[in-house]
């Protein structure tokens, strides 16, 4: 995290973001996170190893029974967080509270026991089911795994799992094959949901699915959050999907949390560039609204996470961007006279109305080319 100075920032010190206006203790609490992976380097005769900053300095509070959407590029560190999270990947630093215990560092065997806590929905609904076995032994993992009931028992329970996502019971001896791209993503819910966990991680649970099926998923989801108490870590690409299913947003650009808050906010009242390009790239109904709309155009390619720029990492992309950004790495924290529970890490926040369309970078080293701006198709990920 950032020690860069900001409004109402003791100069120096660590800015970690906190939701202090609930009175809620979080049920998940991140702080500093990182994972970095090593890669052959691929310098010339080098035999050393480079890193992959694929998550740096992340810190979030989720809080119980609410749902945090993340949202970001292809490549920007959506899923590794999802899988630090999980433990499903050690940390290389910082620290990940669940519940009030300190996770970042117990053991497959210590992790065991908060399995049944912390579960986790995966994106490919085909790759994450093993063709081989039966979709009964496939939700009935859980049980198995930690000796909960006889087997009569555990295929009653699973039956009803299978009835509380939208599947026949009767299908219990079926293999995946048997079934549609939605009807194993039940599946994939109905085994995530077995042991009753407090949260569950949604890495991209509807994007390899037709639109229609997305809204059965999708309102399933809330069905069950409501009928269960869960907790959500929602995952996306489709802000529309996002704001849907979300009460907070937060914006992930090359490895950092780039602006958090309540989900009417961060639409009505966006702050930092990067979050209004992916806004712009959204698909608008109405054509009339969709030619009068301000659009952003961002140019040029997400900088390699092995060598990320210096200060603001948006900067080389940023029509923004200012001397100080390549030097300074801005802090998540408020600006102008947002509520607590809106951050951003920007320098020169936007304004609210502000046309950002008109804006230039003023920086010799940007790699922006401000001449071929209003040419260039927009590389955000809202657009995917």
């Amino acid at each position: 995290m950032s020690t860069s100075d900001g409004p109402g920032t003791t100069p120096g010190a660590v800015v970690v973001p906190a939701l202090v206006s609930t009175g809620d203790d979080p049920l998940l609490r991140l702080e500093h996170v990182s994972k970095s992976f090593p890669v052959q380097s691929s310098k010339l005769f080098s035999r050393g190893h480079e890193f992959v900053h694929a998550v740096d300095d992340v810190s979030l509070e989720v809080l119980p029974g609410e749902t945090l959407g993340l949202v970001g590029e292809t490549g920007c560190g959506k899923s590794t967080l999802a899988r630090c999270i999980a433990r499903l990947y050690d940390l290389t630093s910082g620290s990940i509270t669940f519940d009030g215990k300190d996770i970042s560092h117990l053991s497959r065997r210590g992790m065991r026991p908060l399995r049944s806590e912390i579960q986790m929905i995966f994106q490919d609904p085909y790759g994450s089911l093993n063709p081989r076995r039966r979709v009964g032994s496939i939700i009935g993992d859980p049980f198995a795994i930690h000796g909960i009931d006889s087997r009569a028992e555990r295929k009653k329970k699973v039956q009803d799992l299978m009835e509380r996502v939208g599947l026949n019971p009767e299908h219990y001896n079926r293999f995946p094959a048997d079934f549609s791209g939605g009807q194993r993503q039940r599946i994939g819910t109905a085994r995530a949901l077995a042991l009753r966990p407090r949260m569950v991680i949604c890495d991209e649970p509807v994007s390899a699915l037709d639109v229609s099926v997305q809204a059965q998923i999708i309102n399933m989801l809330k069905d069950l959050q409501d009928d269960f108490g869960l907790t959500y870590i929602f995952i996306s690409h489709d802000l529309s999907v996002v704001r849907h299913v979300s009460d907070r947003i937060a914006v992930m650009y090359l490895g950092h949390i780039v602006e958090v808050a309540p989900t009417a906010e961060l639409f009505e009242h966006t702050r930092h560039p990067y979050t209004r390009a992916l806004l712009s790239a959204l698909p608008v109904a109405d054509p009339d609204a969709a030619d009068n709309r301000e659009r952003i155009l961002l140019v040029g390619e997400i900088p390699s996470p092995t060598n990320p720029p210096s200060g603001c990492r948006f900067h080389t992309r940023c029509p923004k961007a200012r001397a100080d950004c390549v030097r300074t790495d801005p802090a998540l924290e408020r600006v102008f006279d947002d509520g607590v529970e809106h951050q951003t890490a920007c320098l020169h926040p936007l304004a609210i109305d502000e046309d950002m369309s008109l804006s230039r970078p003023q920086i010799e080293d940007s790699e922006i080319d401000v001449a071929s701006i209003p040419d260039q198709e927009p590389t955000t990920g809202g657009s995917q």
